[in-house]
């Protein structure tokens, strides 16, 4: 191959760059981002408008800053939407590799949205975990229990341990499974309960496929850990199955 002279390679050099830049900063119809109205600016719409009048597409665009060639970030964060039904818990169940599987989502970008994932779950967490340390009625289990397993795309089993008030000593994990079942071994509920030196307990698990109702599987843990907890003179309060936007308690339904 015969070299170009230094000053024309690095004229061919300049305009390749210059040309790259230039498709970068282009929607799919040519215009610059910076021609396109304010309302299509995810940020220039947050500054005069406020967070909460952004899309879900745009406030996501505003974390992976860049789209590809043919695509702005808006279009390629509501395209991934659109493939998560619109639901941000579905988002929020992608694991890096899914999210690099789109073109235009490097490794950084899909850190980035895992990282904003748990944050949002984090700042669930610690509102209710200030209100709630103490559980009156299945509904502040759940909304206790809601950010650390709504975005599980496979089955955990964990363990509320109390103390004579009702309130949270501990939460331990209990097990990880698949995504329709989970083994849990009633020994280490147990032996969680006795080392936190707890009087009752509460077990929580999900179903990632969104339905509530208890399998059979579900039914007969339950009579186990109720079972199990009785000879030890320790209570099972409650066993709730957190599903996509619902819950099941076996202590609401009598069935404990």
């Amino acid at each position: 191959m015969t070299e170009l002279p230094s000053s024309q390679e690095d004229y061919l050099l300049s305009e390749t760059l210059y040309h790259d830049a230039a498709a970068d900063h282009s929607t799919p119809n040519g215009r610059a981002i910076k021609e396109l109205a304010a309302e299509d600016r995810p940020r220039e719409k947050l500054l005069e408008r406020g967070a909460e009048s952004l899309s879900n597409a745009e406030l996501l665009a505003i974390l992976i800053g860049s789209g590809t060639r043919k695509m702005s970030a808006v279009e390629l964060m509501s395209r991934i939407m659109a493939d998560c039904d619109n639901k941000l818990v579905l988002l929020n169940r992608m694991s890096v590799e899914d999210l690099m599987a789109y073109n235009g989502i490097g490794e950084a970008k899909a850190i980035t949205l895992k990282a904003a994932s748990e944050l949002g779950n984090r700042r669930s967490l610690e509102s209710v975990s200030r209100d709630l340390m103490k559980f009156d009625s299945s509904a502040d289990i759940y909304a206790y229990m809601r950010p650390i397993l709504q975005d599980r795309g496979h089955e955990e089993c964990w363990v509320l341990l109390l103390n004579n008030s009702a309130r949270l000593i501990k939460r331990k994990r209990i097990s990880t499974g698949g995504q329709t079942s989970t083994l849990v071994d009633v020994r280490m509920v147990m032996k969680a309960a006795l080392l936190a030196e707890a009087t009752s307990l509460i077990l929580v698990h999900n179903h990632p496929s969104g339905a509530s109702r208890p399998s059979r599987d579900d039914i007969q843990l339950t009579e186990r850990v109720r079972d199990a907890a009785r000879t030890l003179n320790l209570t099972l309060l409650d066993h709730i199955i957190v599903a996509d936007g619902e819950y099941y308690s076996f202590s609401d339904e009598g069935k404990l």
